[in-house]
């Protein structure tokens, strides 16, 4: 009896880890990284006005990967009729079956309720709990986006421009040309390579009438708007550099990032579009993990020499 009781125990663990891998599998969770350096960037320029807090820190954290993954459980409900019928997402969780409808509703209140709860580790900064909802539904009005506009990929990325400017205004109340210039630095970065991303779909979504970039004007002039669109990321990233008062280690950075951005329009054409996730994933989480590793050297340098004069 023992050994069966022990038995069920097991298969009820390995049952419950399972849906977890399988919810983290649902939100790409591993894609936070993504928005989320961005959101710890600005606070790290923030905090060079503010005092430091733990709690404000677990609070920026906490708030990025709840309300990430709320928008992205949500995009998945709302699109789950029409992932079954792209043969490119056609074994994602809910249509395949994976998951139950149930248990991703149910998996996005709780994500919902968790961000919300979050924000009260910023008080009496009022201003996360005020903007909650708002910033909420803003990210999850995203999941509509394909179906009436061509600039959906600008939906996205305006979602995720929020990270910083978010991350700003609850540590310091206020806001500020440094965390707007981060947010135009994620505006034209992620349209870019969301509208690279969408070249995948381009024959499905005419053929269903979804919108998009590639869908209205074609793959050769969509890669043009995208490489626009980074060239502008490249100069927000020097006026980042130049407004916020940052040093040679992080000009380093913009610089970097700008051969990557560039490297990232090099290995794709009309003609070979076999290396789009490479670009999508590898080279961004390398640039937005990079910017933020390297905004912290920059700080701490610019703390050292300032204590040795």
């Amino acid at each position: 009896m023992e050994n069966e009781d022990a038995s069920s125990a097991v298969d009820a663990n390995s049952t419950v880890w399972s849906r977890v891998k399988d919810l983290l599998g649902l939100i790409r969770f591993s894609h936070t990284v993504f928005a989320l350096p961005f959101a710890l960037l600005a606070a790290v320029l923030a905090w060079r006005e503010v005092p430091f807090q733990v709690k404000h820190l677990i609070g920026i954290v906490l708030c990025m990967v709840f309300a990430r993954s709320a928008a992205m459980a949500f995009n998945r409900i709302t699109d789950r009729k029409i992932d079954a019928e792209n043969p490119r997402t056609e074994g994602r969780h809910l249509p395949a079956g994976i998951l139950s409808l149930r248990l991703v509703s149910a998996f996005t209140v709780v994500c919902v309720l968790g961000f919300t709860l979050s924000t009260l580790l910023f008080w009496p900064n009022p201003w996360p709990i005020i903007l909650s909802l708002p910033v909420l539904a803003f990210l999850m009005g995203y999941s509509y986006a394909k179906r009436f506009t061509a600039f959906c990929h600008y939906w996205l990325s305006a979602a995720l421009m929020l990270a910083p400017i978010a991350a700003w205004i609850a540590l310091t109340g206020t806001l500020s040309w440094t965390p707007v210039l981060l947010a135009a630095v994620i505006f034209f970065w992620v349209g870019g390579f969301d509208i690279l991303y969408a070249t995948q779909d381009t024959d499905f979504d005419r053929e269903k009438s979804l919108y998009s970039i590639p869908s209205k004007v074609g793959t050769a002039k969509a890669l043009k708007l995208a490489f626009l669109s980074h060239i502008l990321t490249m100069v927000c990233l020097f006026g980042l550099w130049y407004v916020a008062g940052l040093g040679n280690v992080f000009l380093v950075g913009v610089i970097l990032v700008s051969g990557l951005l560039l490297y990232e329009h090099w290995i794709i054409s009309p003609n070979d579009m076999t290396r789009v996730n490479v670009a999508f994933f590898n080279i961004n989480a390398l640039i937005s993990v990079g910017l933020l590793l390297l905004g912290i050297a920059d700080v701490f340098v610019t703390r050292v020499l300032l204590s040795l004069t």
